[in-house]
């Protein structure tokens, strides 16, 4: 498995020894806030798209705060063989808690990991506040989007996000990425 390494010691790697750091981020996460210098191969598409390494480079993968990369470690390795992987701890949290230089976007959409956070917690929200002060059957929203959440998570199919991903918002930041790539 890669080992973890602190972002001070993965920053004095790639500006050194030239170590080639991933983000495994999705698009949308990366354009918002990204450490410069870092490619962006999400774990969505990690199978599906290439990584040009020169055998025996080092890899550091990082992700928001390390816990995808750590759930991820096999797979990374498997993406890099003939290379040193290596795992940023605690991610780009921890990388900006030590204050190494990262690149923010201004203007940009929260990414939708936030923005499902937000629209989950404040149907929440409404749905129980009718309930306590309208009907009772507003409760209901609350079991609605435990199911929804349940089968999201036992499937992998988070229908939320593809909604999102329709708003108008994130259609311009999405086709500006897709016509990057």
């Amino acid at each position: 498995m890669p080992r973890s390494i602190l972002p001070v010691e993965a920053a004095r790697l790639m500006h050194q020894d030239g170590a080639v750091l991933v983000d495994v981020r999705e698009p949308d996460e990366h354009a918002t806030m990204r450490i410069p210098g870092a490619r962006n191969l999400p774990l969505s598409r990690l199978e599906q798209v290439a990584l040009a390494v020169t055998p025996g480079a080092t890899v550091i993968f990082h992700c928001g705060t390390g816990a995808r990369t750590a759930a991820h470690a096999a797979r990374l390795l498997a993406r890099v063989p003939g290379c040193q992987a290596l795992i940023v701890e605690g991610g780009m949290d921890e990388w900006r808690a030590a204050g190494l230089p990262i690149v923010e976007q201004a203007g940009q959409p929260l990414d939708l990991a936030r923005q499902g956070q937000i629209a989950v917690g404040g149907l929440l929200l409404a749905g129980e506040a009718l309930g306590l002060f309208v009907s009772d059957w507003f409760h209901l929203v609350a079991v609605a989007i435990g199911v929804f959440l349940v089968f999201g998570g036992l499937t992998g199919q988070v229908s939320a996000m593809q909604v999102l991903r329709q708003m108008p918002w994130n259609r311009r930041l999405l086709s500006a990425l897709s016509a990057r790539a």
